[in-house]
């Protein structure tokens, strides 16, 4: 049996070969620009406003000071050092976060005695601002490494906990009702069932501890760090060097996006199963 998206990738397919070959291409140039529309108008933005004197340079440097602050970095291996601390920090406490949110979130969306038992405090540790652990998390776990890991932990556990147990309670319970009826033990349910049917929200909230996970990194690096993309925003800041910092802001975003797009090509080939609106407007883009 063929299915929709078959049929409307056929119609498209024939669409586009009675298209000029001259629009098809710029059809696809304008499909590659269009996510650089934004960034290069705020590009040419910056350089209008620095130089008209809008905005004074010890405010906000000029991109060409930015790019030769990021190289000098790149020179003397100073950039370098600091992400891979902040990469090694984000990698372990993420891992960590992640594995305990999954884990939680099952067993939570399994058993509503867990669920009663566990998610109202939860709810309420969501609703601590992530800066205000930075205190308990030193008197806990001092100043070292461990403090700044387990605090990237709890960043990326809540998101990943409760898109978990959403997902779990998405699952279709008749389905359920029926790898009962042939006897399946409650592993291969969770194996066979449940985990597949929750496979959507785990994946979400994968992408959006991944997230949370780089805004807690900036906490975590607050905890006495001496290396890390933290410890430069906070030594531009009292250096007085809006250069530094805003090199640092600027790879917090290229390397966020870079971690995100990597986790969502992995969400796009696990779930390539699925026709839904956004697999086909990616299909219609491309």
């Amino acid at each position: 049996m063929v299915s929709v998206r078959a049929v409307s990738r056929q119609q498209r397919l024939t669409a586009a070969s009675r298209t000029p070959r001259a629009q098809v291409r710029w059809q696809k140039v304008g499909h590659w620009l269009l996510p650089w529309l934004i960034p290069l108008g705020g590009l040419v933005l910056w350089w209008v406003a620095v130089t008209s004197g809008w905005i004074q340079p010890y405010q906000l440097p000029l991109p060409t000071t930015i790019l030769r602050t990021f190289i000098d970095l790149v020179i003397h291996g100073e950039l370098a050092r600091h992400m891979q601390a902040t990469l090694q920090r984000l990698a372990v406490g993420y891992i960590l976060g992640a594995v305990f949110g999954v884990a939680l979130g099952m067993l939570a969306g399994m058993s509503k005695t867990i669920r009663r038992a566990v998610d109202p405090t939860i709810q309420g540790v969501r609703a601590v601002p992530s800066l205000a652990w930075v205190p308990l998390f030193l008197l806990w776990f001092g100043i070292g490494e461990r403090a700044r890991v387990l605090l990237i932990a709890l960043g990326v556990f809540l998101p990943v906990y409760f898109n978990t147990l959403a997902g779990v309670g998405g699952v279709d319970w008749r389905l359920v009702e029926v790898g009962y009826v042939y006897r399946l033990g409650r592993w291969k349910i969770l194996r066979t069932i449940l985990l597949p049917g929750a496979l959507p929200g785990i994946l979400t909230g994968l992408r959006s501890g991944l997230s949370l996970g780089w805004m807690f990194v900036v906490a975590a690096e607050l905890l006495a760090a001496s290396t890390g993309l933290g410890f430069l925003l906070v030594e531009g800041q009292s250096t007085m060097r809006p250069d530094r910092v805003i090199v640092a802001l600027l790879l917090f975003a290229i390397l966020g996006r870079f971690s995100d797009a990597l986790l969502g090509a992995v969400e796009h080939a696990l779930l390539q199963w699925r026709e839904t609106v956004a697999t086909a407007g990616q299909e219609e883009g491309s």
